[in-house]
């Protein structure tokens, strides 16, 4: 190990993400941490009460996404930026994006404490609604931050409650008022972010880190079905527009027609909301998501474009309209950043394979600035985005001590 690796901190590291889990926590042992809530402001003011407390400076940018910034020798240079999310599932766990922002911390706090000044800046971040939960579709922070999508497009877009994601930033304006505002963007040298598996086959494989050589591909759409309200007593089926069981039609048709052998692809209808969702009225409307996922870009795009003709066909005396939320196909993590961190196993003496990411995540739009990877750690049994999602604190030191060493030699580069 390493004279900074050495640095790394499993009991504080553990102890941060404990001390996480509380705000927001369930009554189960999860999480439901929602992006820009109250408890996501709380979350973030704790995160840059410990950076700053080893002079890490703060700042936010318009986006809703939070920085700390350790700095280096040369603050002029593009600085390494690593993090993930502190948002949740509605029933999430304790480790979802949190490790990545505190293994980032964690590594700024080796650097800090084995008296280093890198030459570049190193940035830790939490990027705002990564999972999507209150504001559809996710990944908002990160896309505006890389250019992907404009701030003016996602200010729109409202939360079940009717709450509009402009509305949530101003109050996270107000919660972090004292936190010096950023532009949107920048350049950077690099971007490293730290994840949970949230699949089985390192815990499987017995392997520590999972070197990242991509993410599959995924596209989301949002599909509403218009009919009409009528008397449950009264109204005969030759009357009726039944929405609820159109959208029931399209859903077994999409399922039909996606669904393959090999059980490769992945596709999820996650929400459904039935109006006026009473007893004894006909459903006027319903709106249901679609989550699709594919590791070949030439299927995803097949099965995406073949998602609104199916439901016009299925529709029947009902209007339908289809919208696609997101699209972003597979990628590839370039050679030289996943090499570093296979390097810097292998210098730890710690397992690693080559793993390709199921799940989208924050470094897809990083992908497109700078050169980005990404470091897996066990997640057990793969199970993820529920109350009891688990990691243990040796592999979660682990994984902060490979990115360690990774950032702090991304950051001496010249």
């Amino acid at each position: 190990m390493s004279a900074v690796s050495a640095q790394v901190s499993e009991a504080r590291l553990w102890q941060r993400h404990e001390q996480l889990a509380t705000i927001g926590a369930t009554a189960t042992g999860g999480v439901n941490r929602q992006a820009l809530s109250a408890q996501d402001f709380v979350a973030s003011r704790q995160l840059i009460q410990w950076g700053q407390a080893i002079g890490m400076h703060a700042s936010r940018d318009a986006a809703g996404n939070v920085f700390l910034t350790l700095p280096g020798s040369d603050p002029a240079a593009p600085a390494v930026l690593s993090g993930s999310h502190l948002d949740s599932q509605p029933t999430g766990g304790k480790y979802d994006g949190v490790y990545g922002v505190l293994a980032a911390l964690e590594a700024c706090e080796a650097i800090h404490a084995a008296g280093i000044k890198p030459r570049r800046n190193i940035e830790v971040v939490a990027w705002m609604n990564e999972e999507g939960s209150r504001f559809a579709p996710g990944m908002m922070g990160s896309a505006v931050f890389a250019g992907a999508r404009r701030l003016a497009d996602i200010e729109p877009v409202q939360d079940s409650g009717g709450t509009s994601v402009k509305h949530a930033l101003a109050d996270a304006a107000v919660a972090l008022d004292d936190i010096v505002l950023r532009p949107i963007g920048g350049q950077l040298a690099a971007y490293v972010e730290a994840h949970i598996e949230q699949g089985p086959v390192l815990e499987r494989d017995n392997t520590t880190i999972g070197v990242v050589t991509g993410i599959q591909g995924k596209r989301t759409f949002q599909v509403t079905v218009q009919g009409e309200a009528a008397h449950a007593g009264t109204s005969t089926r030759a009357e009726r527009r039944d929405a609820l069981l159109a959208a029931i039609d399209m859903v077994q048709a999409l399922t039909r027609r996606i669904h393959d052998a090999e059980d490769i692809v992945k596709f999820t209808v996650g929400r459904f909301t039935v109006t006026p969702n009473a007893p004894s009225v006909v459903p006027s409307s319903v709106t249901f998501s679609i989550d699709l996922r594919h590791p070949v870009s030439a299927v995803l795009r097949e099965l995406g474009d073949a998602i609104a003709p199916i439901c016009q066909q299925y529709a029947g005396v009902c209007e339908v309209t289809v919208k696609e939320l997101s699209t972003a196909m597979s990628l590839e993590f370039p050679e030289a950043m996943r090499e570093r961190i296979r390097a810097a196993a292998r210098k730890l003496g710690v397992s690693h394979q080559d793993i390709l990411s199921a799940a989208g995540h924050d470094a897809r739009y990083l992908h497109e600035v700078c050169p980005s990877a990404m470091i897996f750690i066990a997640c057990h049994l793969g199970i993820t985005h529920n109350e009891a999602e688990a990691i243990t604190p040796a592999d979660a030191a682990a994984g902060a001590r490979v990115l360690t060493e990774v950032l702090l030699e991304l950051a001496n580069d010249r």
